[in-house]
């Protein structure tokens, strides 16, 4: 069992940064390959970025890639995700996840087993 807690959203004007952080408790994390998905109303959930165990690979969305860097710190058991030049667009409830099952696709929701309670990130004009 994997218990993931996000923090770190809010309110912020277009053009300006957030950092979301996801902590782990459970299960061994430095093991698993890490995601970070976002659902805006109406829309369905999702890919944004992931990581790799090791934070060796990662691999990002077209729509944020250049602006959004996720990065992790396993004696944490902490993932991140640092947004910049955020915009309208992007503003969603944000998710954490953790995918167990090796070679599974990072970028599909069906890959990750469990999943955080959300962070709303709502970005302004």
């Amino acid at each position: 069992q994997v218990q993931l807690v996000e923090s770190g959203g809010g309110l912020v004007q277009a053009g300006g940064s957030l950092r979301l952080s996801c902590a782990a408790s459970g299960r061994t994390f430095s093991s698993y390959t890490m995601g970070w998905f976002r659902q805006a109303p109406g829309k369905e959930r999702e890919f944004v970025a992931t990581i790799s165990w090791s934070g060796g690979s990662t691999d990002y969305a077209d729509s944020v890639k250049g602006r959004f860097t996720i990065s992790r710190d396993n004696t944490k058991k902490s993932v991140y995700l640092q947004m910049n030049s955020l915009k309208p667009e992007d503003t969603a409830e944000y998710y954490c996840a953790v995918a167990m099952n090796s070679g599974s696709n990072p970028r599909r929701r069906d890959s990750y087993n469990y999943w955080g309670q959300g962070a709303q990130v709502t970005v302004s004009t």
